[in-house]
């Protein structure tokens, strides 16, 4: 006789991000209108991304938790709370205050030499003293008058590097021309976060396409991940600034959630 496999369901959060231009409260609504497990929030210049207490007021409001805080380590972030490491710290105490489970932050870019030198020793150092999960996300060669140019420090991909925990995006590993799959098995336990989109592979834009809308193995991956039981969550993070109606963005939304319950449910 053998033993019937436990029950698995993956925890998926919609992101601010696949909201954009719109804000937290937008997130939250449909967030919660789709079905989501919870909430993944960009900080930006946008103050309420940025502001315990209306975070906390939207939990509340919408009986949704926040499960990720993504640190202001973007280019068009550089401004918000100050110098690099400051920003890694006030997202690993936003993640404290708010009830969150994982920091994801960028690795440096080349020119913020001082803070990429000691970058990984420095991410552990502050993951140990604040008692929270940073997890570097994977990025991607920028092309620059025409050539590949790495622009990330130490480098655009976390394999390899010594990071405790790494979050995993399909859409950067589409530009990159990486093997998710194989990437994902690389990483194994140090796998921390997964942001759910897709690639075409056929540009060096960012371009977070629904997921199984590009050429990464995401239905693969998903179901690599739901064999290991893996419990990690999986944050959707698509671009839908192309939807005709606030109708179709909420139908590429859906999809999104249910290609990852689709995929990872048993």
């Amino acid at each position: 006789m053998t033993d019937t496999p436990a029950a698995y369901r993956p925890h998926v959060a919609l992101s601010t991000s696949s909201l954009y231009p719109q804000g937290v409260p937008e997130t939250f609504e449909a967030a919660q209108r789709l079905g989501y497990d919870s909430v993944e929030v960009l900080v930006t210049h946008e103050r309420m991304s940025q502001l315990t207490h209306q975070l906390l007021d939207s939990i509340q409001k919408y009986q949704l938790p926040i499960s990720t805080i993504h640190a202001p380590t973007l280019l068009f972030t550089q401004q918000v709370w100050g110098k690099s490491w400051t920003k890694i710290q006030m997202a690993a105490k936003l993640t404290h205050q708010v009830g969150a489970e994982v920091v994801v932050a960028h690795p440096p870019f080349r020119w913020q030499r001082k803070y990429a030198r000691n970058f990984v020793a420095g991410v552990r150092e502050v993951s140990r003293m604040t008692d929270t999960k940073i997890s570097v996300e994977n990025m991607y060669p920028w092309r620059v008058a025409g050539r590949e140019a790495v622009v990330y420090s130490p480098h655009y991909s976390p394999l390899g590097q010594d990071y405790d925990w790494v979050t995993w995006d399909f859409s950067h590993a589409a530009t990159a021309k990486m093997d998710s799959l194989a990437a994902v098995k690389e990483l194994g336990s140090r796998l921390g976060h997964v942001h759910l989109t897709d690639g075409s592979g056929e540009t060096l834009a960012d371009e977070h396409l629904l997921p199984g809308h590009g050429v990464q193995p995401v239905a693969a991956t998903l179901q690599y991940l739901r064999d290991q039981r893996w419990q990690g969550v999986v944050g959707v993070e698509v671009s839908t600034r192309k939807a005709e109606s606030p109708e179709q963005r909420d139908e590429w939304l859906a999809e999104s959630l249910a290609f990852a319950r689709r995929h990872m449910t048993l």
